[in-house]
């Protein structure tokens, strides 16, 4: 670990950027059709409970990242093992969230640009920032958490100024029940975006006040699961239910259907400043993980050295991810939640504090059977 420290307002901005991410590109939870915004919710609520067992691991092991404490808990052997998987994990979803950067770019302003190129620029400036360490990340997100919530509100206003909500599109509500929803909510929503929090595991212990780590993280939980339903609800409320779903980027699609009096239009641009900002810290994050955790796994004294290569190794996986988008999007959606959300952040983690729980459970029971034989003699 490096020698650094973060306050909990900076890892709550940190948490609240990272889950927005790519997340406010997509069409979440869309598999619920109009209840969408439910399975958001519902996805949220669920994601405390997963939060609940990363804390619980981290009050254990409240000074070491997740790829120690798994040695610590399962042994040298496995445990090293467990770590370099996760380190792949993080891997994976950097490159996967560089892929979805690069491509809204090219489709949305640069068409003729090769895809390399636009996932290289955006690369350079994460290894840059990854090299400077956890508290430059986290104060990039301060300054990037408030104008991200300016445009926010600007957009919304200008929208509702153009009369393009339609509340007729979100009904009827649970029109085929609650199953739709809690379905979409234990396959989709939950592990994304909301599970990939388990990457934060890697910066808990950076936080100045460990006592804060629980409430930060289930406010920025909860923050981020309101604003990610809202803005499906604006959509949904636009563009109807079926224009979101075939729609790759739907908050693209409503930007652009903003229009008032006649001159405010081709307002893509906001759409622009939050793909860069939410892209920007959701891949640092996940950069970040993957720097520290090699370095701790591998007994590197600098993180420094690591970036440049790994920061190469994350643009070319970006580009052999998948042979085209349509490609990419349906491993993201059937393939990635049960070979990889599933195990990652819900199995592995519950096994790992239950090998915990136990283990504490037999050293107290070792103590107190060592106290009552020393109380008789």
């Amino acid at each position: 670990m490096e020698k650094a420290k973060i306050s909990a307002s900076q890892l709550f901005i940190l948490m609240v950027l990272f889950e927005l991410g790519t997340s406010i590109l997509l069409p979440m939870g869309i598999g619920a059709k109009q209840d969408a915004w439910l399975a958001i919710l519902v996805g949220m609520i669920s994601s405390f409970l997963l939060f609940f067992v990363y804390h619980r691991l981290y009050l254990y092991y409240p000074n070491l990242l997740l790829t120690q404490y798994t040695q610590e808990i399962l042994g040298k052997f496995i445990g090293r093992i467990l770590a370099f998987l996760y380190i792949l994990y993080f891997a994976y979803f950097a490159a996967r969230i560089l892929r979805d950067f690069g491509e809204l770019l090219l489709t949305f302003a640069y068409p003729d640009t090769p895809l390399f190129i636009a996932n290289a620029l955006l690369m350079l400036v994460i290894i840059y920032t990854v090299r400077k360490g956890i508290e430059v990340i986290s104060r990039s997100g301060e300054l990037f958490f408030i104008f991200m919530y300016i445009l926010a509100i600007t957009g919304f206003i200008l929208i509702i100024v153009s009369g393009l909500i339609h509340v007729t599109n979100l009904q009827p509500v649970l029109e085929k029940g609650i199953f739709p929803v809690l379905k979409v909510a234990f396959t989709k929503t939950l592990y994304y975006p909301f599970g990939q929090v388990i990457v934060f595991t890697m910066i808990l212990p950076y936080l100045i006040h460990s006592k804060k780590a629980k409430m930060t993280g289930l406010c920025a939980l909860g923050l981020s699961g309101i604003n990610l339903a809202i803005i499906m609800l604006i959509n949904i409320s636009v563009l109807g239910v079926t224009l979101t779903e075939r729609s790759q980027f739907p908050l693209l699609s409503t930007v652009q259907s903003i229009q008032v009096a006649d001159f405010l239009e081709r307002l893509d641009v906001f759409f622009m400043f939050a793909l860069i900002i939410t892209s920007f810290i959701k891949i640092s994050v996940f950069f970040y993980a993957v720097v520290i955790g090699m370095t701790s796994l591998f007994k590197i004294k600098s993180p420094s050295r690591m970036t440049y290569p790994l920061g190469l190794v994350i643009l070319f996986l970006s580009m052999t991810i998948a042979s085209n988008y349509q490609e990419h999007f349906y491993e993201g959606q059937k393939v990635v939640p049960l070979i990889l959300h599933l195990p990652f952040q819900v199995v592995i983690p519950l096994f790992l504090l239950t090998v915990v729980f136990l283990k504490n459970q037999e050293t107290r029971s070792r103590v107190m059977k060592n106290f009552k034989n020393s109380s008789r003699k």
